[in-house]
């Protein structure tokens, strides 16, 4: 397990949710990406994302300065098991 600290502060939406999906694409299950936003849409946007994807967030840290997520990458995408189904 491996632990990234991707840093997005300053960024507006949708720039934080759109490099946190890009982050996650190349971890390995169990790894965890920790995201550092500014941008008060990015408490509705990741988990949104992370909805999406079937990995689990959690925020860490939420103040005037800066939120911070956490985030394990699951054993497989929604994606891929959507399209398991479909098959």
């Amino acid at each position: 397990m491996t632990r990234t600290t991707l840093d997005l502060t300053g960024l507006k939406c949708p720039l934080p949710a759109l490099k946190t999906r890009k982050a996650l694409k190349p971890l390995q299950p169990g790894d965890q990406l920790e995201v550092h936003c500014t941008d008060p849409l990015s408490v509705i946007d990741i988990p949104n994302l992370i909805r999406e994807t079937g990995d689990t967030v959690e925020i860490t840290e939420r103040n005037e300065a800066r939120i911070v997520f956490l985030i394990e990458k699951a054993n497989g995408s929604i994606a891929s098991v959507n399209g398991a189904l479909r098959s």
